[in-house]
């Protein structure tokens, strides 16, 4: 659930922000010189900025994952329906998968990916990477177990009721929550735990956002599969 963020954490020249120092410890001159209020003061100054590249990348991979998701529905329906069948020349079998393609349901996800999980995940991973600077054992652990227990639960409840407000059905939450959000999470267990841990432990920092990125164009096909139940 960490697909594109995971690599914002440890990325700060590609994100635009700096990464604290391994250490966990700022220089003397910089206690001196830093005070409360200063911190205060510049962060009226600078206030939110909305995370452009990251809701970008989300959304982007958020479309993706979904096309492939649909793709591959519509593959499989017509494999059944035309079983035994002469099969049609490859370029007129894709013309008709895509002439097929709900583009509502890509939009929903793609807003999804653009409006929550993008920005909402670079500030979790901001934050973690503010709390934990050293790249220890036990830090690493921490934000894998974290990510699972915090931000996982956020990213399933968020999807199911952005999906369900988009086709007007969020009477139905509730009912869809009991149905696939546990399946859903503890899906996301089995994957996202060992993908973290490699990401935040062997990855080394400029290539950590690829690598999640691969990582969530997957989930995203999973999320969309679950959505169109």
């Amino acid at each position: 659930m960490d697909a594109l963020s995971g690599g914002a954490a440890g990325n700060g020249g590609l994100w635009g922000w700096k990464r604290p120092p391994l250490n966990g410890k700022s220089s003397d001159s910089s206690k001196r010189s830093s005070k409360p209020s200063d911190s205060a003061e510049a962060a009226g100054r600078t206030g939110y900025q909305f995370p452009l590249k990251q809701a970008l990348t989300a959304g982007s991979l958020a479309l993706a994952g979904d096309t492939i998701a649909q793709v591959r529905e519509r593959w499989r329906r017509r494999k059944q329906l035309h079983r035994g069948a002469v099969p049609e020349s490859d370029s007129t079998e894709a013309e008709i998968l895509f002439s097929e393609h709900d583009w509502l349901r890509s939009l929903r996800m793609t807003s999804y990916g653009f409006l929550f999980y993008g920005p909402g995940s670079y500030l979790w991973y901001q934050y973690l990477d503010r709390s934990m600077p050293k790249q220890t054992i036990q830090n690493i652990m921490l934000k894998v177990l974290l990510n699972q227990i915090v931000l996982g639960p956020c990213v399933i409840a968020v999807v199911f009721a952005w999906n369900n407000l988009w086709q007007g059905k969020l009477s139905q939450l509730p009912d869809k929550y009991q149905k696939d959000a546990l399946s859903t999470l503890l899906f996301g267990f089995r994957f996202w735990i060992p993908v973290s841990a490699i990401n935040f432990w062997v990855i080394p920092l400029q290539a950590r956002v690829a690598f999640m990125s691969l990582g969530s164009i997957f989930w995203n096909f999973c999320l969309s599969t679950t959505m169109s139940k």
